[in-house]
Parts: C-alpha cells; sequence; structure tokens
C-alpha cells in the first residue's frame, strides 16, 4: 500500500514538473544552459531568490528535461536544438530580460570554497609570500611540496610566491591539506553559463561580450574586401558600385581635358589648366582680406598695451 502510495506521488510529481516546463518553454524565447557543479542547496535558492523578476531557473534530471522538451518539439522544433547541450549536471534558466543583465546576474551569486583533493581547479592557485604561523615541525611538509621557506621568529615563512596548482588540473591531496592549514579558500562556486537559446539559436555565452562598435568594424572590413574583390576582377556589386563611378568619371574627365569635349563638371578643371594665373589672382584679394581684419586687431592689442603702460604699472610689477 505504502508502495502503491509513494509511486503514485513520484508520477504526479513527474506530471508537475513537464506541465510545469511546458508552460515555461512557451512563455519564455530564452534559455541558459547552466552548469551547476559544486552549487549547493543554500545557494542555489540564494540564486533563485536574485534572479526572482527576472528569471526562472529550473533544475532537474537530464532524462527529464530532454523528454519534456521532446514533447514541446512539435509546438516549437527550433527547441531540438537545446537537446545536445543537456549534458553533465545542467539546470535550465529562462527569462525575457536582456542576455547581458540575466548572464551578469547568474556570475555574481558565487560562493567560496576550499580546494578539496581530486577536484579539478577551475582557475590557477598561488600561494603569496608569507609568515604562516606555523612551527618548525611542519618544515618537512613545505618542502614535499618544494616551498621555499625559512624560520623567522620561531614560524615558518614562505620565501617567495609559489603557484601551487594550476587550472585545469586535478587538486593532489598535499595542496589540499596546505590550502586548508593557511585558511585559504581559493575557488568560487556558482552557476556558469555554457551555451544560450534565444528565438531559435543556439549560442556560447562569449558572443555576448561583442559590442556594437566590434561589429560595425567588422563589417566596415567585410564591404572593403568585397568591393577590393569586385573591382579586381571586374565583377558589379552593391559595394563596388561608388567605386566604380568614381573610377569612370576619371577617365571620362581625363578624355574631357585632353580633347574639346567638355561637360559642366570639366568645365573647371579644364579653365583651371588654360589659365592657373587667374586662380592664382582670384585667390590673392582673398588673402589680402584677411590680412586686412587681422591688422586692425594686432593694431588694437598695441594700443591697449600702450594705454596699460600709461597707467605705470604692469600685472609683473
Amino acid at each position: 500500500s505504502s508502495g502503491i502510495n509513494a509511486e503514485c506521488h513520484y508520477g504526479r510529481g513527474k506530471a508537475k514538473y513537464f506541465v510545469k516546463i511546458g508552460k515555461l518553454l512557451e512563455e519564455y524565447p530564452r534559455i541558459f544552459i547552466v552548469g551547476a557543479d559544486n552549487v549547493r542547496s543554500k545557494q542555489m535558492q540564494e540564486i533563485r531568490v536574485s534572479l526572482r523578476g527576472m528569471a526562472e531557473v529550473l533544475m532537474g534530471k537530464n532524462t527529464m528535461m530532454c523528454k519534456a522538451i521532446r514533447a514541446h518539439i512539435p509546438n516549437n522544433p527550433s527547441l531540438e536544438k537545446i537537446l545536445p547541450h543537456i549534458k553533465g549536471n545542467v539546470g535550465l534558466v529562462f527569462s525575457k530580460e536582456d542576455p547581458v543583465a540575466v548572464r551578469d546576474k547568474l556570475l555574481e551569486n558565487k560562493v567560496a570554497a576550499p580546494a578539496r583533493a581530486g577536484a579539478i581547479a577551475p582557475v590557477d592557485v598561488v600561494v603569496e609570500a608569507q609568515n604562516t604561523g606555523m612551527g618548525p615541525e611542519k618544515t618537512s611538509f613545505f618542502q614535499a611540496l618544494n616551498i621555499p621557506t625559512k624560520i623567522a621568529k620561531g614560524s615558518i615563512e614562505i620565501v617567495s610566491n609559489v603557484h601551487l596548482i594550476h587550472i585545469d588540473t586535478k587538486v593532489g591531496a598535499s595542496e589540499a591539506t596546505l590550502l586548508q592549514m593557511l585558511g585559504v579558500k581559493p575557488f568560487h562556486y556558482g552557476l556558469v553559463v555554457e551555451n544560450i537559446y534565444d528565438n531559435g539559436s543556439v549560442f556560447a555565452p562569449e558572443i555576448l561580450d561583442i559590442t556594437d562598435e566590434q561589429l560595425l568594424s567588422k563589417f566596415k572590413s567585410a564591404v572593403a574586401n568585397v568591393a577590393a574583390v569586385s573591382l579586381e576582377i571586374g565583377y558589379c556589386t552593391q559595394a563596388s558600385v561608388p567605386h566604380s563611378l568614381i573610377n569612370g568619371f576619371k577617365k571620362v574627365l581625363a578624355v574631357a581635358v585632353e580633347t574639346d569635349i567638355t561637360f559642366p563638371l570639366a568645365e573647371g578643371i579644364k579653365a583651371f589648366i588654360a589659365d592657373p594665373s587667374a586662380f592664382a589672382s582670384a585667390a590673392g584679394p582673398a588673402a589680402a582680406a584677411v590680412e586686412e581684419t587681422a591688422a586692425p586687431a594686432a593694431k588694437e592689442e598695441s594700443e591697449e598695451e600702450e594705454s596699460d603702460d600709461d597707467m605705470g604699472f604692469s600685472l609683473f610689477d
């Protein structure tokens, strides 16, 4: 009897889970696939609270998540793109808000944690030079880890910084014990954004760091390359049309200069070539006018200086 009741309760729980994920898939266009390694239940609760009003977090067995998503694929075929990314210890975060803001909010909630033996280091760990406060009897422990030390005021002092653990390597038992003895918690754990589903597309979180300026720069560079190739092979494209028009105008202008053929835009160039002195004389009066306007201003300044001298003192007296 009790076994039947438990089975019924489990069945109702699965049904509620499928209904919930179905509603979330219908309501939210954006899904963050997040890694949840080393995230404990208390921290997960804090993350849920911090995301309230911005996003909803859904955890569960991968098989159940995949089954629920497959059931919803007939309504939204693009959801199938999510399935290959649901592997390992992952969860789903549903949101309608700006993906950068949601990503930053997820990364804010991290908790310091000790280095446990056998864990994979998410970051490099460097032990800084310091007085450990430990007695000389612990010297052999530091020597086993090739850490240079000396005895200062009756305690062990680490002489220089030591790169104890490298990123993506397994933490050894001795390294973990040393960090525990020093009271160092080198790792920080939280939800890690692995992939983002947004209106039918799945992409890596690094895409969110691309700015509008970077996109515009890449676009300009691509247009320039297309124009260069088009001009080189003689194939007209929208990117090469302005350059082709300018080049064509230069050729027509060259023909007009060398012959009696003329057109309005060429007349000024032909007139300049025929009599450059006319343009020089036209520029002369303009330069003279500038000099004449500058002369009265200089005269006024000199008069002001003379009036100051007449007062019998200056700013530097």
